[in-house]
């Protein structure tokens, strides 16, 4: 068990489960102890399928806008990198994963529902990848796994836009997968996930590779453009000037430098 995420396991479903409050805001270390959760639970037997949880107010709003406000390329480059890996850890998992969602899900904390098999999203439940607002892009999979789920066009809308969007609106454009009513989105889940660890689980893990597979295509050279692009955008004018506007709580002032 790590400091910030833990592994819990109930009838043969592990409920991963992200508590770094206030808002499971995901640093370098909740990267790493994601993935040792990821790793530990595909290995295991009794473990047979997978939640991925942030507790019952706030799945995980993004990263630590404070630590990276003055970052450049050389220092954010580790840290982007090491949540891009977790999250490929969990999208290859052989076992079937579900997001529960509740509250804010955004930046990082919507990229690691993306690389869930499904996301199922509590009722006053906001998703969404707000990058653009701090002078940068989603650096973790979101603009490549976005689009596979949505579809380009409205993908591009949602990253050029940074917009939230609402349980019922991500369920009917395809980002979630079931709306629950508040404070159930974890039970529904974990009900969901029994049904599947009751399953034949080496078929299972067949088909989620195959599917992978064919759904993913190009994604590993997608997801280093998406990094390299990512990092390149520390060195902006921009990405200072948003970050320090998030931080002062005022609208940024952009400058295209």
């Amino acid at each position: 068990m790590g400091e910030f995420v833990r592994l819990d396991v109930e009838e043969a479903v592990a409920t991963i489960r992200l508590d770094r409050p206030p808002a499971n805001a995901i640093s370098r270390q909740v990267s790493d102890e994601l993935r040792d959760a990821v790793l530990e639970a595909g290995e295991r037997d009794d473990i047979r399928a997978v939640v991925v949880w942030g507790g019952p107010k706030i799945f995980a709003a993004g990263a630590d806008i404070k630590d990276m406000v003055g970052w450049g390329p050389e220092e954010i480059r580790p840290v982007v990198s090491a949540l891009g890996d977790a999250l490929v850890v969990l999208e290859e998992v052989p076992k079937v994963t579900i997001a529960a969602i509740e509250g804010y899900c955004l930046g990082g904390g919507c990229e690691l529902a993306l690389a869930c098999d499904f996301r199922f999203a509590a009722q006053d439940a906001q998703l969404g990848q707000p990058e653009i607002a701090l002078g940068i892009i989603p650096g973790a999979g979101g603009t490549q796994r976005l689009p596979r789920l949505v579809g380009h066009a409205r993908a591009r809308e949602l990253v050029y836009s940074g917009r939230r969007v609402g349980a019922d609106e991500a369920l009917r454009i395809g980002l979630v997968d079931a709306v629950t009513p508040p404070g159930e989105a974890h039970q529904v889940a974990a009900e969901v996930a029994r049904r599947y660890a009751k399953g034949p689980s080496r078929a299972l893990a067949a088909a989620k590779e195959a599917m992978n597979a064919a759904a993913l295509g190009d994604i590993r050279r997608g997801l280093g453009v998406e990094r390299d692009v990512f990092v390149g955008l520390f060195a902006t004018e921009d990405q200072k000037e948003g970050m320090k506007a998030f931080l002062e709580k005022r609208e940024p002032e952009f400058k295209g430098k």
